[in-house]
């Protein structure tokens, strides 16, 4: 894997997340607290009973907006609803708070809020103290929209990565809404020039946002990732380059070098038909437990098999670590990335899937077969939580880290836990921890 990326790069990501400035036309911020009943259900290693309790929550949006524009909306955790169990003081930075607030009115959705690993030290039956988190909504219809805070996930990554998931119990009334003028914004993406176009011509896709529901080896996760694909033109094809714009895992123990593989299966529409697997290298480098697992830039080979304006859009993602396999499937289509008018050429994708080998430059091979998919079997690895908004168009030529623990569940792992005991998995190394003696 790639040394770690650039903060500028996924600082810019997280924060842009491809609106590129429009959030300067959004009139003055507001913020409004709601409170609602919620029932917590602690982490099953724990044997605790789910927790009623109740919920304050302060949510800060615009007043005003127009169409096309980005808006900064955070949630701030005035009161949770449970406490620190009686079993464990936690660390400093240990705690990460995750949650959806739900669209309403001229638009619809679910937005996908994250906070940061950031907290002090909190003593056992203390109250948590949890993060403000962020999310970025692209305003795509005029009217009036509401937002509406409602599930959170508190994930703690120490001494284990454990989750206490929150669900209201009650209606929830909205906690804010903005008025959205038509500001004539577009939510197409990023489109290539014809099939024509000289060899190097370079093709700049639209960031969009993926809500991913994955299957780990610790159990379901959600998680949410910006992603964007780009393209070079290369005789009758494109090599192909996706990017990510953030983190999508931490990792809770040591990772040997060579450990993680991520790939992903670029689903093609339009006129054409099927997929491309694009491939990143494995990890260069050992992971130390607690840093973000990168996702480096996925590379792959798009062979058109149909002549007319194809779209490339983010499929299946998976990422092969010591042995295990967690795959990241989009919840709902996430828009395309990008726009080619192309010539087809032989053994082209259309109707199949073509298959880049990728290993340093974007060199590989066609393969044609019949009954295209959209998903693959791959490396790479991601999490979706909803996100009612697709992204903007944004620049950038980096790829990004990847952050698990956005949307309603915590960090994503490819780590087992299996009765009380920390298992890598296919690794050899093994930490036995008991939960009877965290107890103590």
């Amino acid at each position: 894997m790639r040394q770690r990326r650039r903060a500028a790069v996924a600082s810019a990501a997280a924060l842009v997340l491809a609106g590129a400035g429009v959030m300067t036309m959004a009139g003055p911020a507001r913020a409004a607290e709601v409170s609602y009943r919620t029932e917590c259900l602690p982490p099953p290693i724990s044997g605790l009973p789910p927790i009623a309790g109740t919920t304050k929550v302060a949510v800060d949006a615009p007043a005003t907006a127009k169409v096309g524009d980005e808006i900064t909306v955070v949630w701030k955790t005035v009161e949770g609803a449970s406490k620190n169990p009686d079993i464990l003081d936690l660390g400093e930075d240990t705690v990460q708070p995750t949650g959806t607030i739900t669209v309403a009115g001229a638009q619809t959705g679910e937005l996908a809020m994250e906070g940061p690993r950031r907290n002090p030290p909190i003593p056992k039956g203390g109250p948590m103290q949890l993060s403000d988190m962020t999310g970025k909504l692209t305003l795509t219809k005029p009217g009036e929209i509401t937002l509406t805070p409602g599930f959170y996930n508190i994930n703690v990554s120490k001494p284990i990565s454990t989750d206490t998931k929150c669900s209201p119990k009650e209606t929830v009334r909205p906690a804010v809404t903005v008025k959205v003028t038509d500001g004539g914004g577009s939510a197409g993406g990023s489109t290539g020039g014809s099939g024509s176009d000289p060899d190097g011509t370079a093709y700049q896709g639209k960031e969009v946002r993926v809500q991913y529901a994955c299957k780990t080896p610790i159990g379901d996760k959600k998680a949410v990732s910006p992603v964007q694909i780009d393209a070079v033109k290369k005789g009758g094809g494109y090599d192909l380059t996706v990017r990510f714009k953030k983190s999508v895992m931490t990792s809770p123990a040591d990772i040997p070098k060579g450990a993680v593989k991520p790939s992903m299966a670029v689903t093609v529409g339009g006129a054409d038909k099927g997929s491309v697997k694009t491939e990143g290298p494995a990890n260069a480098e050992p992971i130390k437990s607690g840093d973000p697992i990168e996702i480096p830039d996925l590379k792959g080979v798009y062979t058109p098999g149909a002549t007319g304006t194809a779209t490339l859009t983010p499929g299946v993602l998976t990422v092969n670590a010591l042995g295990t396999t967690t795959t990241c499937t989009p919840e709902k289509d996430p828009g395309v990335s990008l726009t080619l008018d192309t010539a087809a050429q032989p053994g082209g994708t259309s109707g199949g899937s073509t298959s880049g080998s990728t290993t340093g430059s974007t060199t590989g091979s066609t393969t044609g077969s019949s009954g295209g998919s959209s998903a693959g079997t791959f490396g790479g690895s991601s999490g979706g939580a909803e996100a009612s908004a697709g992204a903007g168009a944004s620049g950038g030529t980096s790829g990004g880290l990847a952050q698990t623990g956005a949307a309603d569940d915590g960090a994503l792992t490819a780590l087992g836990f299996l009765a009380g005991t920390l298992i890598l998995l296919g690794g050899a190394l093994v930490t036995v921890t008991p939960w009877r003696r965290l107890r103590r």
